[in-house]
C-alpha cells in the first residue's frame, strides 16, 4: 500500500514561486497515476494537475494552466507541483493523490489521499 506525504506549502506573496512534493511510500508508487487537488475555506475541493505513470501525459485545468508543471520522478518516489505566478485565489490546502488513471484523477475517483499542505498567498 502506497502512502502520500506533502510538502512544501508555505505563505508567499502574490506573483511568488512554491514548489510542491509529495513523498510516496512503497513499492508500487509507479503504477499509479498522480495528481494534486486543492481545496480553499467553503469551497469544493478541485484537481489542479495530474500525470500519468510514465510521466509522459499531463493534464491541467485552465485555472492554472501556464502557471503549474506536475512531474515526477518514479526512482525517488515523488511527484512534484510547481507553481508560479501565484495569486490569492491560489490559496488553499493541496492534496497529492494517486489513482488507476489520468482519467480517474480528472473524475476525483482517488485511491489515496496525502494529508494535505497549506498553501497561502497574501496580496
Amino acid at each position: 500500500q502506497v502512502q502520500l506525504v506533502e510538502s512544501g506549502g508555505a505563505l508567499v506573496q502574490a506573483g511568488d514561486s512554491l514548489r510542491l512534493s509529495c513523498a510516496a511510500s512503497g513499492r508500487t508508487f509507479s503504477q499509479y497515476a498522480m495528481g494534486w487537488f486543492r481545496q480553499a475555506p467553503g469551497k469544493e475541493r478541485e484537481i489542479v494537475a495530474a500525470i500519468t505513470q510514465s510521466g509522459y501525459t499531463k493534464y491541467y485545468p485552465d485555472s492554472v494552466q501556464g502557471r503549474s508543471t506536475i512531474s515526477r520522478d518514479n526512482a525517488k518516489n515523488t511527484v512534484v507541483l510547481q507553481m508560479n505566478s501565484l495569486k490569492p485565489e491560489d490559496t488553499a490546502v493541496y492534496y497529492c493523490a494517486a489513482a488507476s488513471s489520468v482519467a480517474a484523477v480528472t473524475r476525483a475517483e482517488v485511491e489515496l489521499w496525502g494529508q494535505g499542505t497549506q498553501v497561502t498567498v497574501s496580496s
